[in-house]
């Protein structure tokens, strides 16, 4: 009876199926791990611009020979004001929410996506609402005899063009924000199933 030689040759050693759905979960993990921590940061980064912008225009006001000016003189800058707040309010909130490490369901996403949209929007209108008004003050309007008025308080025009701008950079990043959101959701989850309504058929009677 021949027996076989083998050769003095190291097989490789072959992982079991177990070992390579541990080490697959664990890459899952750093990746998950990695992408909150970056989420997180991103959400952080709009509540300390909102922070500052609020900051900024809360502190603006003026005196001078020719009289008084305040931010709550205008509505547009009030708003401003309240936008920054509520936004940076929501910025913190969500990243304690995001730095939370939970699986990803679709209330969840449903929920980060539509309040990112509208936050967007709000904040994005009160930056815009705030241009309108600074470009009226800088240039006036000859149609309704509005005269420029940073010609006479400078000074008010120019924090309130620094928290305009600040607020813009909010924008820019709440814009990044919902990028993230909404491909979160759509490509982790269906879209809703409009399903097709039960017609009625209507019994025909030959005669």
């Amino acid at each position: 009876m021949e027996k076989s030689e083998k050769g003095n040759g190291v097989a490789p050693a072959t992982r079991s199926p177990m070992a390579l759905m541990g080490s697959s979960r664990n890459e899952n993990q750093e990746v998950n791990t990695g992408m909150r921590t970056a989420e997180t940061m991103l959400r952080l980064v709009p509540m300390a611009l909102g922070v500052a912008a609020l900051v900024v225009m809360l502190k603006n006001s003026q005196s001078n020979d020719f009289g008084s000016v305040s931010y709550s003189d205008l509505g547009a800058f009030r708003y401003l004001v309240h936008a920054n707040g509520i936004c940076a309010g929501y910025s913190l909130l969500s990243a304690i929410i995001a730095a939370v490490p939970r699986p990803s369901t679709m209330p969840r996403a449903w929920t980060f996506f539509l309040l990112d949209q509208i936050l967007t929007y709000i904040i994005l209108g009160a930056a815009a609402v705030s241009t309108e008004v600074l470009y009226l003050a800088n240039k006036g309007d000859s149609a309704i005899t509005w005269s420029a008025a940073c010609g006479t308080f400078a000074g008010f025009c120019h924090k309130a063009t620094i928290a305009v701008v600040i607020t813009f950079v909010a924008v820019i990043c709440y814009a990044v924000l919902s990028l993230v959101s909404s491909y979160r959701l759509f490509t982790k989850f269906d879209a809703p199933v409009n399903y097709p309504s039960k017609t009625i058929e209507a019994t025909v009677f030959h005669g």
